[in-house]
């Protein structure tokens, strides 16, 4: 007789929820809603305390690096974890550009010297891919002229806070650049918490470290099948604040949440966090095990993107007047749900390439 298949665990363990609870503590610490939104209007939206105290404090910059480079030897299941903690507090750290998608594009190459830097917490590495780009897309690449690099990339997330860009050129190698050998505009960016830039290069040398085309297309994967975590991450923040106002917020002497009409519009939104939940962790747990991950990812992030908005989009209505504030914290929960809702990948490009995989095209 045939063996049945094991059924994933999609519950967190015990070690996942003790990594939630430190990491949301240090959060609570670093990313309070004010220092986040006083660092979106500044011209360093990132927060490189944050950045230390998680990469290096918590040593979480190598969470999925094997200990023999100087790592955590984790899996994606506590990255996702950690991510999902991200996105409730819309941290402006580069953690899922550098410790998820150039790491995996490191690991594909296997270069042990640029995985123990970015292990250490102390380089943050970028890999020069538009943020748009799903997994399965075209991406572009710079020229190759005399052993130099010289080309534009543009939408490249978090390169103004690289130290190390990795680079796909058009002989088809994936370079290793310092950013100070580069030009890095910022662009303008509807999630300012993770600004994107415009990467220039003129003439500037790089160290080959691979082939391009398997390790850009493990680290979107990647990228796509976690970035389902940070917008469980945001749905949730958003469900937990609207039902906390609603309770406390009161109409005709009684709290707006025991309105009927509003019961209904959050118990809906509730049924869809908790299957953007089971989504996300079955991508993670798939990415883990290696267990049809390309079918997990796009399932995924077909879904992700409609209930993390349309979570955002809710808790700033019904949040009323104060939710319109920009000192209210729900405008960021939007606008990095929206910039979400196209990273890696549209829904649209995920469900084809879902339609693909698993043979139910449209007639």
């Amino acid at each position: 007789m045939k063996p049945q298949p094991t059924q994933p665990d999609l519950l967190y363990s015990e070690e996942e929820e003790a990594l939630r609870a430190a990491v949301r503590d240090l959060l609570a610490d670093h990313c309070d809603a004010p220092s986040v939104i006083a660092r979106a209007e500044s011209d360093a939206p990132h927060d490189p305390a944050a950045w230390k105290a998680l990469a290096d404090g918590m040593g979480l910059a190598g969470l999925l690096i094997p200990e023999a480079h100087g790592g955590q030897g984790a899996t994606h299941r506590e990255a996702a974890v950690v991510l999902e903690e991200l996105g409730r507090a819309v941290a402006p750290v580069p953690y899922l550009t550098s410790a998820v998608v150039t790491t995996e594009a490191l690991l594909a190459c296997a270069d042990d010297e640029l995985l123990g830097r970015l292990a250490s917490g102390r380089t943050v590495g970028v890999l020069a891919v538009g943020l748009h780009t799903a997994p399965a897309a075209a991406f572009p690449a710079v020229r190759l002229e005399a052993g130099a690099l010289h080309g534009e990339l543009t939408g490249i997330a978090d390169a103004t806070a690289a130290d190390v860009l990795l680079v796909p050129a058009a002989d088809g190698g994936l370079y290793a650049v310092e950013a100070a050998d580069a030009t890095v505009t910022p662009q303008v960016s509807l999630d300012l918490t993770r600004p994107l830039a415009t990467v220039t290069l003129a003439g500037a040398p790089g160290r080959r470290i691979g082939d391009a085309e398997p390790a850009v297309r493990r680290a979107l994967l990647a990228g796509a099948g976690l970035l389902a975590s940070e917008q469980l991450g945001l749905a949730d923040w958003a469900l937990t604040e609207t039902v906390r106002y609603l309770k406390d917020r009161k109409q005709f002497n009684r709290p707006v949440g025991g309105f009927q009409a509003l019961k209904h519009r959050l118990a809906q939104l509730w049924l869809e966090v908790v299957n953007l939940r089971a989504a996300a962790r079955g991508a993670a747990d798939a990415l883990a095990t290696g267990h049809d991950v390309e079918v997990a990812v796009a399932v995924a992030q077909a879904y992700a993107a409609s209930v993390a908005v349309r979570a955002a989009e809710e808790a700033l209505q019904l949040h009323g007047g104060i939710g319109m504030t920009w000192e209210h914290p729900v405008h960021l929960c939007l606008k990095r749900a929206k910039a979400d809702s196209i990273a890696y990948g549209t829904a649209g490009a995920h469900r084809e390439a879902l339609a693909e995989l698993v043979d139910l095209r449209a007639p």
